[in-house]
C-alpha cells in the first residue's frame, strides 16, 4: 500500500486573498487525498482568530496587537486594492455572484476534509494571542513540529 502524497503550506500573510489562495490549494490537495498541513504564523494567525472578542487576561502591549490586528476570517483586508475596507466588500460580492466558497466556509470545508491547521505557538507568545482567542479544531506546534511534516512533503508553499 502507497503512503499519501503531503501538501504543506505556510500561511504568513494576514490578507484576505493570499488566505483564500491558501485554502483553496489546501482544499484542492485534500480532495486529492493529499494529507495536508497549514501552518499559521505572525499575521496569518489573524485568520485563525474568533470574530467575537474573547476576554483573557493580558499585558498592554499584548492587548495593543489584539485590538490593531483583524480579527478572524471575516475581517482580514486585500493585499492590493483594499481602499479603506471597500475591496474585500467588492472581492466577497463577486466571490457570491460567482458562488465560490467564503473564507470561512473553505476553512470548514479543510477542517471537514482533516486538513490538519496548525497554530504557531511562538508567534502566538510574541503577539500575546491566546488559545481560547482561536477557533476551535486546530493544533498548536512550533516550527519544529511544521519542519517535519514538511520535511516528507512534495509540495511545500509559503503564503
Amino acid at each position: 500500500m502507497s503512503q499519501k502524497e503531503k501538501t504543506t503550506i505556510v500561511l504568513f500573510s494576514g490578507d484576505l486573498d493570499k488566505a483564500i489562495a491558501a485554502f483553496i490549494i489546501a482544499n484542492g490537495a485534500a480532495a486529492y487525498d493529499h494529507e495536508v498541513t497549514m501552518f499559521f504564523t505572525f499575521w496569518g494567525l489573524n485568520t485563525l482568530r474568533k470574530d467575537p472578542p474573547v476576554s483573557v487576561k493580558k499585558g498592554f502591549l499584548e492587548n495593543m496587537f489584539g485590538k490593531m490586528m483583524p480579527r478572524g476570517a471575516k475581517k482580514l483586508g486585500l493585499s492590493k486594492m483594499n481602499f479603506a475596507g471597500i475591496g474585500p466588500k467588492m472581492i466577497k460580492h463577486v466571490m457570491k455572484k460567482h458562488n465560490a466558497l467564503s473564507l470561512p466556509q473553505l476553512i470548514e470545508l479543510a477542517q471537514e476534509q482533516g486538513v490538519k491547521l496548525v497554530a504557531c505557538t511562538m508567534t502566538m507568545d510574541l503577539l500575546g494571542l491566546r488559545k481560547e482567542e482561536l477557533i476551535d479544531g486546530i493544533d498548536y506546534a512550533g516550527v519544529a513540529a511544521y519542519l517535519g511534516d514538511a520535511a516528507d512533503a512534495k509540495v511545500n508553499l509559503f503564503i
